[in-house]
């Protein structure tokens, strides 16, 4: 226990340990500034503990379950396929457990010391570290705040054991017979799809027009093609109007076409969006200035309008993603150091662990559209691929777009098997500057997924070899 009003200096002092926060500490310890990490919870903060990590691990358990009853026309009969969900989760801990003790070796290695408790601004140079009983004031000389977000909850859907956030969903103790979700975004339709594969019966209740708004609907389609082989039902342009818990579930009302509706389900799980961690931190009272739904305005060097005093991650305009708040978060640190580093999103990718997985990175049509850019677009089917014919997984495509003028590759779209990891490339060529003509020319290895970005690049220049087009 920490005791005693003897004030503790710092380089720098960061402030959460999630993607963002530890790879910040890190980066500032290896440029040789003495850093302090604060941690409110548990090292590795939401992405690690009840975000990103345990939600791929329960996908990864759905698909296999999926995979295993339904794979006889690859000569697999399984017969009497059975899940046993506590194992399932424990699998899920198991790995959240590794991935958290490893941040926190991570950290002891480069000598960044972690303390435990939360942190209050005292002025821009000081806070108050308060764990239980105790408090130490923390002096500093900079400051790097990566303190995250929560989910919304909705007035009408207050949560409880059966009114859920991505963090009771990730909790159950059972699989769902029937599961509600409010909001089809990606945390949404992530979690509806791996229980539909693990045996529930899912109804997803979106506001807007459509699921998964921010990916393209050639994209979309092709996912909600396997939602609907799966036997998810879709409402879209519906208004979730209350919840009524009963004594074994939850009675959801929602309005859609004019018409009041009913579902019955086990558990409704609300993924309507995450706010950001920015209050009760005392940051309003020391001028760090706010800009929308209380995200804090920071430069490119994630520097607030207080020079000393940095923010990443959830609590800064952008999406949010835990690869955005690692990069910023490399950025901050160097900055600090006296380093040059900006931060560039233009080749930050976007993914989606749906069925098929979508990935995005750069500039898709419609943004090229917006932009005024004379661009080029292509597609290369999953279809025509040997290793996707070989692993039975042939729905999605390659969209790679070039600017018309000189063939540099400006977005790319992915929809598919392995989306996830192909994105990769892409996201390489576009930062490195590498035109249509550079991907065609490199040698992929045979079979692979990743030959699809090649022949998709050899439409674009015109040329492809494994699938005729029209002249």
């Amino acid at each position: 226990m920490v005791v005693g009003d003897f004030p503790i200096e710092t380089d720098t002092l960061v402030i959460g340990s999630g993607p963002g926060g530890y790879v910040a500490a890190i980066r500032a310890a290896q440029t040789g500034q003495k850093v302090t990490i604060v941690e409110k919870n548990v090292l590795g903060g939401v992405c690690l503990n009840v975000g990103c990590i345990p939600s791929k691990a329960l996908i990864s358990v759905g698909h296999r379950f999926e995979q295993a009853k339904h794979s006889d026309d690859m000569g697999i009969i399984a017969s009497d396929v059975k899940l046993d969900f506590s194992k399932a989760q424990a699998f899920k801990d198991s790995v959240v457990k590794k991935l958290t003790g490893g941040v926190e070796g991570l950290l002891k290695g480069n000598k960044v010391e972690i303390v435990q408790g939360e942190a209050y601004f005292v002025d821009a140079h000081s806070v108050r570290i308060i764990n239980g009983e105790s408090a130490q004031t923390y002096t500093f000389n900079n400051v790097i705040i990566a303190t995250g977000s929560r989910p919304v909850e909705i007035p009408t859907f207050k949560f409880s054991d059966r009114v859920l956030n991505s963090t009771g969903a990730l909790s159950l103790q059972e699989v769902p017979g029937k599961l509600v979700v409010i909001g089809g975004g990606y945390i949404g339709t992530e979690l509806g799809s791996a229980y539909a594969n693990l045996g529930s019966q899912v109804t997803i209740i979106e506001g807007g027009k459509d699921i998964l708004a921010g990916f393209e609907k050639q994209m979309t389609q092709i996912v909600k093609k396997g939602l609907k082989k799966k036997g998810v039902e879709m409402e879209v342009n519906a208004s979730a109007k209350g919840v009524e818990e009963t004594e074994n579930g939850v009675v959801v009302t929602y309005e859609v076409g004019g018409e009041e509706k009913k579902v019955e389900a086990d558990y409704v799980l609300v993924t309507v969006g995450r706010r950001p961690n920015t209050d009760e931190m005392g940051l309003a009272e020391i001028g760090v200035e706010f800009g929308e739904r209380g995200l804090i305005n920071v430069d490119k060097q994630c520097r607030t309008n207080i020079p000393n005093i940095y923010a990443i991650g959830d609590i800064v305009a952008g999406p949010q993603l835990a690869h955005k708040a690692s990069y910023e978060g490399k950025v901050a640190a160097e900055a600090i150091a006296g380093e040059k580093s900006i931060v560039d999103y233009l080749a930050i990718p976007a993914v989606c662990f749906t069925d098929p997985e979508m990935a995005t990175v750069g500039y898709n049509e419609d943004e090229a559209k917006a932009e005024g850019i004379e661009y080029t677009a292509a597609k290369f089917p999953f279809a025509a691929n040997g290793r996707a014919l070989a692993l039975n997984q042939t729905e999605g495509f390659v969209k790679l777009v070039a600017r018309k003028e000189d063939g540099l590759l400006i977005g790319a779209q992915i929809v598919g098997a392995g989306a996830s990891d192909m994105i990769a490339e892409m996201g390489l060529a576009i930062e490195g500057g590498m035109t249509a003509e550079d991907i065609a020319l490199t040698i992929h290895a045979h079979p692979t997924l990743g030959e699809i970005t090649m022949e998709a690049a050899e439409v674009l220049l015109g040329n492809p070899i494994h699938i005729v087009t029209k002249k």
